[in-house]
């Protein structure tokens, strides 16, 4: 089969990747995790003390994992109500947690400093911990089968935003909140609310803090580190050239134009095969195998023909460099759409395997509070 043509679509479309209008929305305060390094020292000296405040400061926040003044025990009383109230502003209250799976999965409902929503969940494994955390309020890419996508923008989160997600649960089990005693957060997945890549500054400013070696970041392996995108080719190839070996996760859901058009409308502007090439690209740069999620929907993209379809449009540009995770269509209130029949899932699994494609069905966990893929909607009780 020959390899598709990367040429841009010129099919018209109309995304808007800008904020709804739901009130006034101002920029989120400065915070210390907004800075770099240099900033740090330069913030705390600008406050009238000495450079090396700001390591201690950091060694709070990424070893630690607090912004309480009064765990800050080793700066002086006067100094460390100084440093806090100009430098930790409070960037996210919790409005409600939900629990699932026995209490190893726990979904945040986040209120931000203006009242925009977002949602993280928690989920500790036997053999590790992972957060998914929200990189946007809402989100602007109208996926037909999301909850999220039918919300719209907001706004785009700071880097701070994001990061307070990361340090807020990996205090949670640090303190040892989730079953199964203290334990480490080891994994983050950037597949919560908003599309990563829409907001690819704070996104890459985010990992940059993940990986830093402590007291400058949280020293995560950037391995264990998953940014998803629906396919936003420019910035995957911008991300491809980032050096960071993060893990790519493409949400395609479709091998074929005509049905991704309908069910991620980014895909008229960028099509599957320059999706599918993107993603190859940054294998061939990272080394880093691409992991294709495929939501499972129930008559709609779940046929033989299209697993046959999709394993030939991957084994076109080689092969061990990519994993398929299909994903049985999580729940949405409203939707008209259902999960696949386990035996066309099984089906469809198999035909993939069958060309030589490595493919897993992904876990579901949290589905029952609505904190599975597609499900956060950042809603709150009556």
């Amino acid at each position: 089969m020959t390899v598709p043509t990367t040429e841009p679509r010129t099919t018209p479309v109309t995304l808007d990747f800008s904020p709804s209008r739901r009130g006034p929305r101002g920029k989120p305060p400065r915070h210390f995790v907004d800075l770099t390094p240099e900033e740090r020292m330069a913030a705390v000296e600008a406050l009238g003390e000495k450079p090396f405040r700001a390591k201690q400061l950091a060694t709070h926040y990424f070893s630690h994992l607090t912004s309480d003044p009064a765990e800050m025990t080793d700066l002086p009383k006067a100094t460390r109500d100084l440093l806090a109230a100009d430098l930790f502003p409070q960037l996210l209250r919790p409005a409600r947690t939900m629990q699932a799976d026995r209490g190893t999965t726990v979904k945040t409902l986040w209120k931000m400093f203006d009242d925009a929503k977002v949602e993280s969940v928690l989920m500790r494994y036997k053999h590790r911990s992972t957060l998914c955390v929200s990189s946007q309020a809402g989100c602007g890419l109208a996926c037909a089968f999301c909850a999220t996508g039918q919300l719209g923008l907001t706004r785009n989160l700071s880097t701070a935003e994001i990061v307070e997600q990361v340090r807020s649960a990996a205090r949670s089990l640090a303190d040892g909140e989730l079953p199964g005693g203290p334990t480490r957060l080891s994994n983050v997945v950037f597949m919560g609310m908003g599309e990563p890549l829409a907001n690819y500054r704070s996104v890459i400013e985010t990992v940059r803090r993940l990986i830093a070696p402590e007291p400058d970041g949280f020293g995560m392996s950037a391995r264990n580190i998953t940014v998803s995108t629906v396919g936003l080719v420019p910035a995957i190839e911008r991300l491809t050239n980032e050096g960071i070996p993060v893990t790519l996760a493409v949400s395609l859901h479709a091998p074929d134009d005509e049905l991704r058009d309908e069910l991620v409308p980014i895909n008229t502007r960028w099509s599957v095969a320059q999706t599918i090439d993107a993603a190859y690209r940054y294998f061939e740069v990272t080394g880093r195998r691409v992991s294709i999620e495929y939501a499972l929907i129930r008559n709609i993209n779940d046929h033989g023909w299209r697993a046959d379809l999709l394993g030939d449009l991957l084994n076109e540009r080689g092969r061990g460099w990519v994993h398929c995770n299909p994903i049985p269509l999580n729940p949405v209130p409203g939707s008209k759409w259902t999960a696949s029949d386990p035996a066309v899932e099984n089906e469809f699994v198999a035909r993939l395997r069958a060309k030589g494609v490595p493919t897993t069905i992904r876990d579901t966990r949290g589905s029952d509070i609505d904190g599975a893929c597609g499900q956060l909607a950042a809603e709150e009780e009556a």
